[in-house]
């Protein structure tokens, strides 16, 4: 009798089994389903990968929401990423995606408006070796404070004409790194007659913040060019200012579009400058 009951018991287990393995599963949110994922990076924290854990990036010169990678060249370097069905780890806010049409005609996504790259020197899931590649390319992380971003400084003359200007603020092509908000990609400056961790420029009832916005903004991940040690913060007024090496930082308020950095010739070229890791330190008070 006992060898029966334990018969039937196994032919009930080999049944359930088999019926088991015959169906779909439903999908894990955790495994390899969505097409954009959250890895943690032992060094970079959580990073934004593809469906096979390969490692996604940001370019620097893309400060305009726009890819500045479009030569043969810097494509195969740097394959573009783009995925029509978009889904997503638990963390991610599918509003944060969206996707451009590059200058070929096709398309690339994008993550708070920084569209999204591959880079040829990785190998294997896990490996982030295109970050600081140039001081331009840095790993796509969800949750940078800031972007560091290379670009043209373009001022306006008095009749609202467009001027490019070097990195020395004279007029002239090239491109010049800054710091900006890497949620909107708005730039940020410096006063030159602020000094260490003093804002002159504010007045007490804010009367003049709308033409030069204090920014602040808790630093919580920054691109590794950037050291979280050059931030601080000050009060200005019952308000918080982030600086940066001593020097409190802003926002202009003509900068209109994503990537604008019609500041740094207003009301004179250099009186507010942009910042980045050349700035040298804020003067004593």
């Amino acid at each position: 009798m006992k060898k029966s009951i334990l018969l039937v018991f196994a032919t009930v287990s080999i049944f359930y089994s088999c019926s088991s393995d015959d169906s779909d599963p439903a999908p894990d949110p955790g495994t390899q389903e969505n097409n954009i994922q959250l890895a943690n990076d032992a060094t970079f924290g959580s990073i934004l990968t593809d469906k096979d854990g390969m490692s996604l990036y940001f370019f620097s010169r893309d400060s305009k929401g726009e890819s500045a990678c479009n030569s043969d060249q810097c494509v195969s370097s740097w394959p573009i990423f783009y995925t029509s069905d978009v889904t997503l780890d638990a963390g991610l806010n599918a509003s944060d995606f969206g996707e451009i049409t590059r200058t070929d005609g096709t398309k690339q996504t994008t993550y708070k408006g920084w569209p999204l790259y591959y880079f040829a020197g990785d190998n294997a899931a896990g490996d982030t070796n295109g970050d600081k590649v140039g001081n331009n390319w840095y790993i796509a992380k969800p949750d940078y404070s800031l972007m560091y971003v290379e670009a043209q400084l373009v001022g306006k003359d008095g009749d609202g004409n467009e001027i490019n200007f070097k990195s020395d603020y004279t007029p002239g092509d090239e491109l010049t790194f800054y710091m900006v908000n890497a949620t909107t990609g708005r730039t940020l400056y410096t006063f030159i007659n602020d000094k260490k961790d003093t804002n002159t420029f504010t007045a007490d009832d804010f009367s003049n913040d709308a033409v030069w916005p204090v920014f602040h903004i808790d630093i919580d991940k920054l691109p590794s060019i950037l050291d979280a040690n050059d931030f601080g913060t000050i009060d200005v007024f019952g308000r918080s200012q982030l600086t940066y090496k001593g020097w409190p930082l802003y926002y202009f308020g003509q900068d209109v579009n994503r990537g604008d950095n019609f500041g740094i010739n207003f009301p004179a070229a250099g009186v507010w400058p942009i910042a980045n890791v050349d700035t040298e330190p804020a003067p004593e008070n």
